[in-house]
């Protein structure tokens, strides 16, 4: 099939809890069209299959190393082609893939989400849009000692460990300096309406 030069990628990045999944939500909320998806990029963190479930435990996965770059970079390529990819499932309590994928189909308009997507070259080079998510660290603090506990089995020692001695400074290293590489920075504290309004219209556009 022909390149799909109409298909519009789109990259939101931003630190861990700093709302990402509720500025994707918003953004796709009032469209309810089949022709948008999202990828997270928390499906292509490495195969650790080799790895006991113990040093899977000590793994930094907020280092971009975690990310298999590679099979995103390919799957986004095939959508693009029109062919469909086959999205690693994974596990965080696990902290590997389940072995399952997921079909996803081409669409007119693909939203890729996760902390570390814009520290890859190959990769900010395919979105049409790059979206960075801003909010106090405190606040993201709050929002993923909440998500941990409640969603992934986590402990509150080792959230609160997992932040200060990984989280916090791989934020600084690598995510807090990709705000460079946005076309729009939405801060998720308050007044970001108007960010997403704009995004909303230029999905619109190109859904036409």
């Amino acid at each position: 099939m022909p390149e799909n030069q109409e298909m519009l990628i789109i990259g939101i990045a931003g630190g861990t809890g700093s709302g990402k999944t509720t500025v994707v939500n918003q953004i796709i909320e009032e469209l309810k069209h089949e022709e948008v998806d999202v990828i997270s990029q928390d499906s292509y963190y490495q195969d650790t299959s080799h790895l006991t479930y113990e040093q899977r435990t000590k793994i930094n996965f907020d280092h971009p190393k975690s990310i298999d770059f590679d099979l995103l970079v390919s799957h986004l390529k095939d959508l693009r082609a029109g062919k469909s990819i086959q999205q690693p499932v994974y596990s965080f309590k696990e902290h590997n893939r389940t072995g399952q994928t997921l079909e996803i189909e081409p669409r007119k308009v693909i939203i890729v989400e996760g902390i570390l997507i814009l520290t890859h070259p190959d990769i900010r080079e395919m979105f049409d849009i790059k979206i960075y998510v801003h909010a106090d660290s405190d606040e993201r603090l709050i929002r993923r000692l909440k998500r941990d506990i409640a969603e992934r089995g986590r402990d509150l020692d080792e959230v609160l460990n997992r932040y200060q001695n990984t989280l916090k400074p791989m934020h600084q290293q690598f995510i807090e300096p990709t705000k460079e590489f946005a076309d729009i920075i939405i801060p998720t504290n308050r007044y970001n309406t108007v960010a997403i309004d704009i995004v909303q219209t230029i999905i619109r556009q190109r859904l036409v």
